[in-house]
């Protein structure tokens, strides 16, 4: 499984949001430069973000994008399925129920299963919170 660039800038976006969170919208241009991400490609990305749910826009000379909620609302998971559609390693597992006619008979399937509940057990229970506080204890200054 390899995450496209969309699904990483759109975590490294939320992200963003979170910590310049100062209770007002912020420019896409603001959150391009300090990213370091095309424009052009955040336009592409807040369009999903917005239609969502996931974010706020506001029109106007002090517009611009903001959360929808707090940061704990949002998982990993949420945004990356947003991205990137499904997540499971195989296809068989897209489905709430296995469809696949061999399912019965698949001597691989329960290793697929077990990466499927693996990933899932990481992107469903890691939030934009967690994200931020990891963030801020990798900035900590240990020097007395």
């Amino acid at each position: 499984m390899k995450v496209s660039t969309k699904g990483r800038y759109a975590l490294r976006m939320m992200y963003d949001m979170a910590i310049n969170d100062n209770g007002s919208a912020m420019p896409l241009k603001d959150i391009a430069a300090r990213q370091n991400i095309s424009i052009k490609y955040l336009e592409q990305i807040v369009i999903l973000l917005n239609r969502a749910g996931f974010v706020k826009s506001v029109r106007g000379a002090q517009g611009g994008y903001r959360l929808a909620h707090e940061p704990e609302y949002y998982t990993v998971g949420m945004i990356l399925r947003l991205t990137e559609g499904s997540m499971a390693p195989v296809s068989c597992l897209d489905d709430e129920v296995n469809q696949c006619p061999r399912a019965a008979e698949c001597p691989t399937l329960f290793v697929w299963e077990r990466l499927d509940e693996a990933v899932k057990g990481v992107i469903d229970s890691i939030t934009l919170r967690d994200i931020i506080e990891h963030g801020q204890e990798m900035t900590i200054d240990y020097n007395i």
